[in-house]
């Protein structure tokens, strides 16, 4: 099998193992906020071993990009808590979609990162996902579970969008093990002060799962993504990943027997083609 092959599939494990972290918002017994703390934890550790074992520094090239790295940090700390609470209110189908969101959400606000003027198919775009998420909610109330963790989650969606654009700005020149490395270091100080005792007196089997969460579905599927971007085109890439949902919800209904209605499905199918779409035709623009 040639290079190529061999980092298409281990893209497409890589973006099924990051779209199983959202069955751990419900298989772990926690918070979100204590999950995020120790999925950081563990997932730091690993990382500053790998960037250590495939002989780069650990160290920045400048302050400035210190300063990135712990701006990074928090949008990923919220992004993480959000993106769990978010199906721990809701669902994991529902949590997923809505967190899908966020290809639109960047397209909505890149120009005030590039400079570049808003086309009429990225507003279609934006009405599909609107319409996607209305098919969703069942009512427009706070009060009720799965409204609240579709808003939440498109706040994730927001705040994971953020962060994808500052990284690409002001920080794409370093590896994804070496860049999430700083990121949960981050995300582990700014929780450290919001753990419940929840986390302290939890179970064996809760620590293994944050072990699993942290290694298996953080840490190593953030360096397969950069070993997978030596041989592959990053819209390539970009693609695969919205396939995230897809894998997400399929384990939810296999291992979580979770059973997403129609107007869920349907709503789904809407946010995550204007997802595809948008992503096909940012690739186009930039040429790669």
């Amino acid at each position: 099998m040639d290079q190529v092959k061999k980092s298409l599939w281990s893209l497409h494990l890589t973006v099924a193992l990051l779209g199983a972290t959202a069955l751990f918002s419900k298989i772990i017994p926690l918070s979100a906020t204590d999950i995020t703390f120790g999925r950081s934890i563990v997932a730091c550790v690993v990382l500053v071993l790998i960037v250590k074992l495939s002989g780069q520094k650990l160290r920045l090239e400048c302050r400035k990009d210190y300063l990135i790295a712990l701006g990074l940090g928090v949008l990923m700390a919220a992004h993480w808590v959000s993106y769990f609470a978010a199906m721990q209110y809701s669902s994991v189908s529902v949590g997923m979609i809505a967190l899908f969101t966020f290809p639109v959400i960047a397209v909505l606000l890149e120009p005030f990162f590039e400079r570049i003027r808003l086309v009429w198919q990225d507003i279609v775009s934006a009405l599909v996902v609107l319409f996607g998420i209305y098919l969703i909610v069942p009512e427009v109330s706070l009060e009720n579970d799965i409204t609240l963790g579709i808003v939440i989650g498109v706040v994730s969606a927001l705040l994971y969008a953020l962060r994808n654009l500052y990284h690409r700005k002001y920080f794409s020149h370093y590896s994804g093990a070496h860049a999430m490395a700083y990121q949960t270091l981050v995300i582990f100080i700014c929780l450290l002060f919001f753990i419940s005792g929840d986390l302290l007196s939890a179970s064996t089997d809760t620590y293994l799962s944050l072990i699993v969460l942290g290694i298996f579905l953080t840490a190593i599927p953030h360096a397969l993504i950069a070993t997978s971007l030596k041989h592959l085109r990053v819209k390539t890439f970009a693609l695969v990943a919205c396939m995230q949902p897809f894998y997400g919800v399929i384990l939810a209904i296999l291992i979580l027997d979770e059973t997403p209605n129609w107007k869920t499905l349907v709503g789904g199918m809407l946010v995550i083609s204007a997802a595809i779409y948008e992503t096909i035709n940012a690739q186009k623009l930039h040429g790669k």
